[in-house]
């Protein structure tokens, strides 16, 4: 109780004694204070601002800044400036505070200690911060280019010490008394303290054996070990923690680390050689030890070595889950992004087959049934597998390849995936006997190969199960687990609604190209006016609306048609299925171009709006091109409606765009359509086409004209075969997005001999002439047996004429594939077949004409009318 009593009184004097005087002190510091407070804080101010300012205007600096390395320009600059303002620092900064300044060179490349906000914003700031010097006043000030944007700021400041100077003149003397009084007041103290240590040596024994407690206690109930290693390599204490990760014996304290049992020697070398490390991971017995060592004996005490050791054994399992968990979320992330990338079943099928490898099978194989492939429905058994996919880590595997067909077998693991629509898996396949049966050689080429496990997972979507894929691993993988098996079903569930997407596309398209294929020419009519090739290449992103036809017309004469409905899809081909077939009823009431257009755009509107309240989309964008070919006349006349220009490729080679009067596309409306005409030489070529041909996203048009031009012209000889293929391996783009329709037409000349003609007064009694006139060419064209149903027919037809019609009659044989006869006169009454009355004198001439020719009809001109009729001529007359 005295040495208590004592150490109180001790100390309640010394607390006394230093109150008195920090009282006496605050007063003299509160008093001065009082009087230089304002001068000195508005005098930092000023300075630290002027400085700042200055230096962030003066010239150079912008400069500096735009260097590669600013601080070398920039630090000597700022330290000659604040040696001759008298501040304590000048701070260039970036924008987001990193200096490129500092009067402590280790400063600089680090964050500046205060707020850059309102300087960023273009206002000067001043502070006071605890910075690298001290307290510190600074100003802070933005750096600005030519756009008066903040490209850098300044910072200029003084310690606190250095700006209150007034103060720190007088603090000496009323700190100085302090410290005279504290001393005074200490040299008591420590008089009185000196004589209570001598008699209790500082501390009683309970308080010191109640310290060691505390220190044992703490010491030997943490978790983690501790070591204490002297400098001269020996254990100078061990806690338990320490003893039982090490298996350290009772009595290890004062032996060499280095002669510790049980410790790698790596391990001693760390201990042994006191260096600083941290987490520095360790192997102790079957224990991983994360080991902290640092030095003591910085302030003079002994030179000894504290570490610290935790297990890591659980943490590094836990880690280890943890990145094959990471893994697997990455693969799985990668076949999101690799598989689907097409609407292709093999190419789907293909990069399921190749993400796992080799992260999680070292080969992958990937069976459709054949219908899957056809875009067609699975069956709801194993049969008729097609191997859609292989890929492995190397090429010379033993698993069965691509393209081969087969069944699965009942008793294997992808038959009963396959039929209970879950994932199969075989850890063992050299025990495993199932497996083996499909086909025991492969199956044993297999094993020698090193193939040790396998998963088998069904590819399966909207409850059908569409094929299997199954998963193989050799030698340098572990076999196949549980675990395992739920990443596989995770990977073939991604892939399987791609699959099933490409399945479907693949069966509408190919729906899609068999009904514009079905509404397209199945084969070119015969006629002896042009030699005929065409091409017609659906478009891969879906089947569109792109047509031609070639169609005969009465007198020898040949249509050509080529058109396009914009879009795609069966909206797309049946519409052109629709125009296809108007154009041939059209057709055949032997309309000029420009009126069957105009009969063409009244249906395309009429269509539209039929349709309009169930689509917004109409077919308007219809393009037609239409011409008729006469090889008597060699004359070409054409029209068009918003469709491309024709290419005219002439006997010599040369290749030329005619000008044929641009209508607008069908179904607008309002605007009427314009005929060009022509005459083509012989073996002239005509060239239409869609403008799939020559248009692409990555060309603009004129391109793709440039390119047709340069690929008909030349070789003079060449046959629209040839003429076909090679436009397009010269023009066509690579990936065409949109169909390419493609007909090309080579002119023939109809020989004079095989044309007569005659005019006819307008009497009948001229009938008989003109009977005997055609019977003798029948005779000199060898047809004499047909001439008698011949001259009935041209009768008939020369007799209405001169009743019914008027002048000027004219009367043309055509000698061709059929005996053409054709009667013009300058009238446009349109004659009508009908039944004659037995009381009835005439009205049976054309009745008689429709039965004993093959075909007949009439066709108006700007002079009048035709009334033309066909007759089939004896097999091996024909000229083909």
């Amino acid at each position: 109780m005295i040495i208590k009593s004592t150490r109180t009184v001790a100390g309640q004097v010394l607390v006394f004694q230093v109150a008195l005087v920090v009282l006496l002190v605050a007063c003299g510091v509160f008093a001065l204070i009082l009087q230089s407070e304002r001068d000195t804080s508005a005098e930092a101010r000023r300075r630290s601002t002027a400085v700042a300012q200055t230096f962030a205007h003066s010239p150079g600096v912008q400069e500096a800044l735009r260097t590669p390395d600013p601080s070398k320009t920039l630090q000597p600059l700022t330290e000659a400036a604040r040696r001759a303002a008298d501040v304590d620092f000048i701070v260039v900064m970036d924008t987001e505070g990193i200096r490129y300044t500092h009067p402590l060179p280790d400063r600089i490349g680090q964050r500046f200690v205060g707020e850059i906000g309102p300087s960023l914003a273009g206002r000067v700031y001043v502070e006071s911060v605890d910075g690298p010097l001290g307290r510190e006043v600074q100003a802070t000030v933005p750096v600005e280019n030519a756009d008066s944007e903040v490209v850098a700021l300044v910072s200029a400041g003084m310690k606190v010490e250095n700006v209150e100077s007034q103060l720190n003149r007088q603090l000496p003397i009323i700190l100085g008394a302090g410290a005279g009084a504290l001393v005074l007041s200490a040299a008591v103290t420590a008089l009185v303290g000196r004589r209570l240590r001598r008699q209790t040596h500082s501390l009683a024994p309970d308080e010191m054996a109640l310290m060691y407690e505390h220190h044992d206690t703490v010491l030997h109930s943490v978790r983690e070990g501790v070591l204490i290693v002297a400098a001269d390599g020996r254990l100078m204490l061990a806690n338990d923690e320490a003893r039982r990760l090490l298996e350290l014996p009772r009595d290890i304290e004062g032996r060499l680390v280095s002669e510790l049992p049980g410790l790698d020697p790596e391990t001693k070398a760390l201990l042994a050689s006191g260096r600083e490390v941290t987490d520095e991971v360790h192997l102790a017995g079957e224990r991983l030890i994360a080991v902290n060592q640092r030095p003591t004996g910085r302030e003079g005490g002994p030179r000894e070595t504290v570490v610290t050791l935790r297990d890591s054994t659980e943490l590094q399992a836990v880690t280890g889950r943890a990145e094959v968990a990471r893994e697997r979320l990455r693969l799985l992330y990668d076949a999101g992004l690799r598989i689907g990338t097409t609407l292709d079943v093999l190419r789907t099928a293909d990069e399921l087959a190749r993400v796992p490898i080799p992260r999680f099978a070292d080969f992958v194989t990937v069976d459709l049934a054949d219908a899957v492939l056809h875009g067609e429905e699975p069956a709801p058994t194993g049969t008729d597998m097609r191997r859609a996919a292989v890929s492995g880590i190397v090429d010379n595997h033993p698993l069965t390849e691509q393209g081969r067909l087969f069944d699965y077998l009942p008793a294997t693991p992808q038959a009963r995936g396959f039929g209970s629509g879950r994932s199969q898996l075989v850890s063992d396949l050299p025990t495993a006997t199932d497996w083996r049966v499909q086909d025991p050689e492969r199956a044993k080429a297999i094993i020698d190969y090193g193939i040790h496990s396998l998963i088998t997972a069904p590819i399966q979507a909207r409850g059908v199960v569409l094929g299997m894929a199954t998963f193989w691993r050799t030698q340098q993988h572990e076999r196949f687990n549980d675990e395992d098996v739920s990443l596989a079903e995770e990977l073939v569930a991604r892939a399987a609604i791609s699959i099933d997407n490409a399945r479907r596309y693949t069966r509408e398209h190919a729906l899609a190209v068999t009904l514009q294929r079905s509404l397209l020419p199945q084969a070119m009519p015969e006629q002896n006016a042009l030699d005929i090739a065409y091409r017609y290449l659906p478009a891969q992103s879906g089947v569109g609306g792109d047509w031609f036809d070639v169609i005969p017309m009465p007198g020898s004469r040949v249509a050509l048609a080529v058109g396009d409905v914009v879009g795609h899809g069966l909206h797309a081909a049946a519409t052109m299925g629709r125009l296809r077939t108007a154009v041939h009823n059209f057709s055949a009431l032997d309309l000029p171009p420009d009126e069957l257009l105009s009969h063409l755009d009244d249906l395309v509107g009429s269509i539209d709006q039929s349709e309009a309240a169930e689509s917004a989309a109409g077919v308007v964008g219809a393009t037609c091109l239409y011409g008729i070919y006469d090889p008597v006349t060699r004359r070409y006349v054409m029209a068009r409606a918003g469709h491309l220009v024709p290419a005219l490729v002439r006997p010599d080679g040369t290749v030329t765009f005619p000008d044929v009067p641009a209508g607008p596309p069908l179904g607008l409306g309002g605007m009427p359509f314009q005929t060009a005409e022509f005459c083509l030489a012989e073996g002239t070529q005509l060239v239409l086409y869609t403008d799939g041909l020559i248009e692409d996203r990555r060309r603009d048009l004129d391109v793709g004209m440039e390119l047709l031009r340069e690929a008909l012209t030349g070789s003079p000889g060449r046959s629209p075969e040839e003429t076909c293929q090679n436009v397009l391996d010269r023009v066509l783009p690579g990936r065409p997005k949109d169909d390419v329709a493609l007909l090309v037409a080579r002119t023939r000349q109809l020989p004079p001999d095989r044309i007569a003609d005659w005019d006819v007064p307008p009497d009948p009694a001229a009938v008989a002439g003109m009977r005997d006139a055609v019977s003798r060419k029948l005779e000199a064209w060898g047809l004499a047996e047909v001439a008698f149903t011949l001259e009935l027919i041209l009768s008939e037809l020369i007799t209405n004429a001169i009743r019914y019609g008027s002048g000027p009659i004219h009367v043309r044989l055509i000698y061709d594939r059929t005996l053409i006869c054709e009667v013009a006169d300058g009238s446009s009454t349109s004659p009508h077949l009908r039944y004659a009355a037995t009381t009835d004198e005439g009205g049976r001439g054309l009745f008689l004409v429709s039965q004993m020719a093959e075909r007949w009809g009439t066709r108006y001109t700007p002079q009048g009318k035709v009334i033309w009729a066909e007759q089939a001529l004896p097999q091996g007359l024909a000229d083909h």
